[in-house]
């Protein structure tokens, strides 16, 4: 694994040189580390080269924002990694924000990026998501850090799941707080997600899209990953049955073969 550092990105290179395999870059959701895509490597590096990469404002990742803060910005530090890796393109995988972050790239730099995978994504404002991340700013501004981060797998995780690994979880919250990130980032990094609307530019969108989602999604409802298949010119749409919004953790079997499968095919 070699790592560095592009414009206060911190990036992480596995899988050999980029003249033996394709290139996938993982981009992470609202918590923005690399670090999430751990169910997934494995899977991938059997035939692919992986970039993880944390987010700006996030993980080991510079502590400040582009301003104004965009997902079309999250798309543009995408490229940058890229840049830095002398990559011409590559294929992007991103969980609900890195996923958003992948579109605005599709739509800015489409010669950039190769096959695009889209999990539990969106392309415009919706009232459930808003309600959600209403919730969680309540949280994070009136009870605090530890408070949002104890709440947060009842957004991520089925409630079956929780229970049985109750343990995990707990043992995970004081890493997580202890990489929260600031706050003011952590607010702007929402705000910019509850603005995204790129619905009416969906059909500009060239390149191959697996559109990902889970049927149990406790944030983003189902609907709008349908919108984004039926609105995007070249996309697939698979539907997991059970896992939550983080099904690449909760049942990342059927995942993991469905993205190389997408990803290495003709």
């Amino acid at each position: 694994m070699n790592s560095g550092t592009v414009d206060g990105l911190h990036y992480e290179v596995h899988g050999g040189p980029a003249a033996d395999r394709e290139t996938v870059i993982l981009s992470a959701g609202l918590g923005g580390s690399g670090a999430f895509w751990a169910p997934q490597m494995d899977a991938l590096l059997a035939r692919f080269r992986v970039v993880l990469y944390d987010h700006r404002g996030t993980g080991r990742s510079v502590r400040t924002l582009t301003q104004p803060h965009t997902v079309a910005a999250m798309g543009d530090d995408i490229v940058k990694v890229l840049d830095a890796l002398g990559l011409d393109r590559a294929h992007v995988v991103g969980h609900a924000a890195g996923g958003n972050a992948g579109l605005a790239m599709a739509l800015d730099h489409p010669g950039r990026i190769g096959k695009l995978v889209v999990v539990n994504g969106w392309s415009r404002p919706d009232p459930h998501i808003q309600r959600c991340f209403d919730t969680r700013l309540a949280l994070l501004n009136d009870t605090g850090v530890a408070a949002y981060v104890h709440a947060q797998p009842l957004f991520l995780y089925p409630a079956d799941w929780i229970s049985a690994h109750h343990a995990r979880l707990e043992a995970e919250e004081p890493h997580h707080i202890a990489g929260f990130p600031p706050l003011d980032v952590m607010r702007a990094r929402i705000q910019a997600l509850l603005a995204f609307d790129i619905d009416a530019d969906l059909p500009r969108i060239a390149c191959p899209v697996l559109v990902s989602a889970s049927a149990d999604d406790m944030l983003v409802p189902l609907a709008c990953s349908r919108r984004l298949a039926e609105r995007l010119p070249n996309a697939t749409l698979e539907i997991a049955p059970w896992g939550g919004h983080g099904f690449t953790v909760t049942a990342p079997e059927a995942f993991n073969a469905s993205v190389v499968n997408f990803l290495g095919g003709a």
